[in-house]
């Protein structure tokens, strides 16, 4: 069984590593955003961030719209978190995020632990 974009991820989470080894646990969300999408332009891995993602009913489009955090080689939903610990709402964010858009894979990353916490999550 092979993984699904194996390399693409492997290179996503290596980025995030580098955030979290470089700045630790403790600082809000959004500074490991900016910090991630410095990263992420470093290594060359094509990206696009706070992506409005639609969320259709029966058919029609709502007012309402999910905000991924990052869509990377425009498959790889990137959710990133700064808590203590990953939650299974957290995992369920992501996974409506790829129902919403038809992607397959989607990388949960938390950088508030003391070891940077990271999920592979696919959309079946």
């Amino acid at each position: 069984m092979t993984l699904l974009f194996k390399d693409e991820s492997y290179k996503i989470i290596g980025a995030a590593m580098k955030v979290h080894n470089e700045l630790g646990c403790g600082f809000l969300e959004a500074v490991y955003h900016e910090a991630l999408a410095i990263e992420l332009k470093n290594q060359n891995i094509p990206f696009a961030q706070k992506q409005l993602l639609n969320i259709i009913y029966r058919g029609q489009t709502l007012n309402k719209h999910y905000e991924a955090d990052f869509i990377c080689y425009n498959e790889i939903i990137l959710e990133i978190k700064a808590t203590s610990s990953l939650s299974s709402t957290d995992e369920a964010q992501v996974i409506n995020y790829l129902k919403a858009t038809n992607k397959k894979l989607g990388l949960l990353v938390n950088f508030g632990a003391e070891s940077l916490e990271h999920k592979r999550l696919v959309r079946h």
